[in-house]
């Protein structure tokens, strides 16, 4: 059976688990200055859409996008489940994050994530996926660890 994605689920304790997983992986890698991931509690604020993603009921992933407006969303809290790696999670839960930015007339996605060696697989899915560099938005402060990138639906 194939990825099936699914809104919400935030209350979920498999999703709380893979959650608590990716703020400490983030505290972990990131500098205190640059590390600007959101608590699971955060990820049900009205302006964020969350996305799971499973495969006969066995959570692979994570995703958000947040309303920032002026027609523009942010990808949030991508996290793959680590025995799901290199299987097309991370791919699945970016299309959903993108299809749900174009049925909202959204003209661009924007990011922020890491420049280190533990975020090269996420950069990579973004760079295929055709994000591109851009400078920084909204609150976040730029850095040298810092890599901010933009897509244009």
């Amino acid at each position: 059976m194939g990825i099936s994605i699914h809104r919400g689920e935030l209350g979920r304790p498999d999703v709380e688990q893979l959650l608590a997983h990716h703020v400490a992986a983030m505290h972990a890698f990131s500098p205190p200055e640059a590390c600007h991931v959101l608590p699971a509690n955060a990820l049900a604020h009205p302006s964020i859409t969350f996305f799971s993603a499973r495969r006969d009921g066995t959570l692979l992933g994570v995703g958000a996008l947040k309303d920032i407006g002026e027609a523009e969303g942010e990808v949030k809290s991508m996290r793959t489940a680590p025995a799901a790696l290199r299987q097309g999670v991370g791919q699945s839960l970016l299309d959903a994050i993108l299809a749900e930015a174009r049925a909202r007339g959204y003209r661009r996605l924007r990011l922020e994530t890491g420049r280190s060696a533990e975020f090269a697989a996420a950069n990579a899915l973004y760079d295929r996926a055709g994000f591109t560099e851009s400078g920084p938005f909204g609150d976040y402060p730029p850095g040298p660890f810092t890599r901010f990138m933009v897509f244009e639906l």
